[in-house]
C-alpha cells in the first residue's frame, strides 16, 4: 500500500487494516489505528508506521480512545518465512524478555547486529522496542484486570527495573501506571477481587467476522482429557485446558461467543511472568491474527471453493498451543496422548476440575516412551534437532521430521500446519492448489476434514493424526 492509499483507509475507518500499519498525527503527537473514531486529521499531518513500537520510537503516544497497542498482530508475520517473520513470531512468544537480543539471534542464526538492522529497515524499530511495546501493553492489561500492587505489575510485563517501566508507561500512555489503572476502574474494588478468583480477565482481538462454531466444534473432537475440556452448549461454549510456560504452568478458558472484534478469555498462572506467551500460544490456537478479508477474497474466486467461503465468512486455521505436544499427539493420536498424559504428565498443583495434568515434556517421553519411533521423535524435540518453537524454519523443520521413523508427508504437512502456523499447506496436494495460495491451510479447512488413516509412515500403531 502507498500512503495515499493507506490515508483513504483511514479516512473510512476501515478495521481491516487495523495491525497491518498504525498512523500518528504530528499536531497531537498522538498515534492510532487505522480505524479510529476520531476526527480524521489533514493529510499534511500524518505520519504512517508499520508498528506500534515505530510509532512510540518517534515520540507518539497511543491514542485513549482506539487504544492502538490491543489490535490483532499483522497477518504478514504468520505468512512470511524470512528472518523479519521469524523474529516477529518470536518477539511475540516473549523470547527477548526472557533471552534477550543475543538469544533472539542465536536462535535464528544471524549476529544481533544483522537482525537489528533487518528489523529497524523493515518495521522502523528493534527487537528491543518492538518487546517494550509488548511489554507495555502487558502491563496495560495487568494494571487494569487485577489488583497487584504497580511494581508486581512491572516485573510480570517482563520490566528490568519500576523506574523503566514508568518511564514507559508514562511515554507511551501518557500517564502514571496509578493513574491509568484509575482510567479503568478498576481500583481495589469488586472488579479486582472477581479477578483474582476467576483469572486475568483479557480480550483476544481479532480482524472481520470470526467462524467460532467451526473452530470450537474442532477443538472438541481433539480435545485430550485431563489436558482439555470444552463445556456447555453449541454457540455458548467455553474451551479448557492446561499450559506449560517458561516459568511455570497456566490454565486458560475461551468463550465460544464472539463479543464484537475480540473473544473473552480468563488465564490462570503460577508465574505472571508468563501472561505475554500465554496470550501468544492462544492467539496461535485460534488463528486470531488472521486476515479473514484476503483469506475469503482470494478464496471466494475459486468456483469449487466460493460456495463455502460464502458459508463460512471468517473460517480459521487453528493452530496450536504448544507445538511439540501437538506433534506428539499427531504421531500418537488422541487415546494415545490421554495414556501419555495418565502416565507421564505433570500433576497441576491447584487442579481446576476436569483439568489435572499438564501434558508431559518431550525430555520426559524421550527417557520413557517405549514406542520407538514417540522416543525418536522426544529425542529430537528435545535435543533441538526438531525445532517447532515461534521462530523454526518451517521448511527446516518438515525436512527434519521426515528423517524420523513413523512420520510420513501427510503427519509432517500437518504439524507444519498446526503446530507452526502455517498458513499455506495442502495436505494432499491437490494440482489446483497453487490457485489458493498464500492461503492453502484456509482451503482445506474449506474443503472438510478427512480422517487421517493409519498406514506406513504417517503415525504409530496407537491412532490417527488430529485434525
Amino acid at each position: 500500500m502507498d500512503e495515499q492509499t493507506r490515508y483513504e483507509a483511514v479516512s473510512s475507518r476501515d478495521a481491516r487494516f487495523d495491525g497491518e500499519f498504525f498512523f500518528a498525527v504530528e499536531t497531537t503527537g498522538i498515534y492510532c489505528r487505522p480505524s479510529c473514531p476520531a476526527v480524521t486529521p489533514k493529510r499534511k499531518n500524518v505520519r504512517f508506521y508499520p508498528t506500534a513500537a515505530a510509532a512510540q520510537g518517534n515520540g507518539f503516544r497511543a491514542c485513549r480512545r482506539c487504544r492502538p497497542d490491543a489490535v490483532p498482530g499483522s497477518a504478514a508475520w504468520n505468512v512470511r518465512a524470512d528472518v523479519v517473520g521469524r523474529a516477529m513470531r518470536m518477539i511475540g512468544d516473549g523470547v527477548v524478555d526472557r533471552e534477550g537480543v543475543p538469544g533472539l539471534a542465536q536462535r535464528l542464526g544471524y549476529s544481533s547486529r544483522q537482525v537489528q538492522r533487518q528489523l529497524n529497515a523493515e518495521l522502523g524499530a528493534g527487537p528491543v522496542a518492538l518487546a517494550r511495546a509488548q511489554r507495555a501493553h502487558t502491563a496495560r492489561v495487568l494494571l487494569q484486570t487485577t489488583g497487584l500492587p504497580v511494581t508486581e505489575v512491572a516485573f510480570a510485563s517482563g520490566f528490568a527495573s519500576v523506574r523503566q517501566f514508568n518511564d514507559t508507561i508514562r511515554q507511551i500512555y501518557a500517564r502514571t501506571p496509578s493513574a491509568l489503572r484509575a482510567e479503568a476502574g478498576t481500583g481495589l474494588g469488586a472488579a479486582v477481587r472477581k479477578a483474582r478468583t476467576t483469572g486475568i480477565p483479557l480480550r483476544l482481538a481479532h480482524r472481520g467476522s470470526y467462524a467460532a462454531r467451526e473452530v470450537f466444534d474442532l477443538l472438541a473432537g481433539e480435545a485430550v482429557t485431563r489436558i482439555e475440556e470444552v463445556s456447555g452448549e453449541p454457540g455458548a461454549r467455553t474451551y479448557w485446558r492446561t499450559l506449560r510456560l517458561p516459568y511455570g504452568t497456566g490454565i486458560v478458558a475461551v468463550d465460544e461467543r464472539s463479543a464484537g472484534s475480540w473473544l473473552e478469555a480468563r488465564i490462570h498462572l503460577t508465574d505472571l511472568r508468563d501472561l505475554t506467551t500465554a496470550v501468544q500460544r492462544m492467539r496461535c490456537l485460534f488463528d486470531l491474527d488472521a486476515d479473514p478479508y484476503a483469506v475469503d477474497e482470494r478464496l471466494g474466486t475459486d468456483p469449487r471453493l466460493a460456495p463455502a467461503v460464502a458459508a463460512r465468512p471468517g473460517l480459521r486455521s487453528p493452530g496450536a498451543a504448544d507445538p511439540d505436544e501437538f506433534a506428539v499427539r499427531t504421531l500418537v493420536g488422541r487415546a494415545g496422548a490421554e495414556r501419555l498424559v495418565e502416565m507421564y504428565g505433570k500433576v497441576l498443583d491447584v487442579p481446576c476440575g476436569g483439568l489435572t495434568h499438564v501434558f508431559p515434556e518431550p525430555e520426559v517421553l524421550a527417557g520413557a516412551a517405549d514406542d520407538p519411533a514417540l522416543r525418536a521423535l522426544a529425542t529430537a524435540l528435545a535435543d533441538g534437532d526438531v525445532r517447532l518453537d515461534a521462530g523454526a524454519d518451517r521448511d527446516e523443520a518438515e525436512q527434519a521430521l521426515l528423517r524420523l521413523p513413523g512420520i510420513g508427508p501427510a503427519a509432517a504437512a500437518l504439524i507444519r500446519m498446526r503446530a507452526l502456523g502455517d498458513p499455506d499447506v495442502d495436505l494432499d496436494g491437490r494440482p489446483e492448489s497453487d490457485r489458493w495460495r498464500p492461503w492453502r491451510s484456509y482451503a482445506v479447512r474449506h474443503l472438510g476434514l478427512r480422517p487421517l488413516r493409519r498406514g506406513p509412515g504417517c503415525g504409530s500403531s496407537s491412532g490417527q493424526a488430529l485434525r
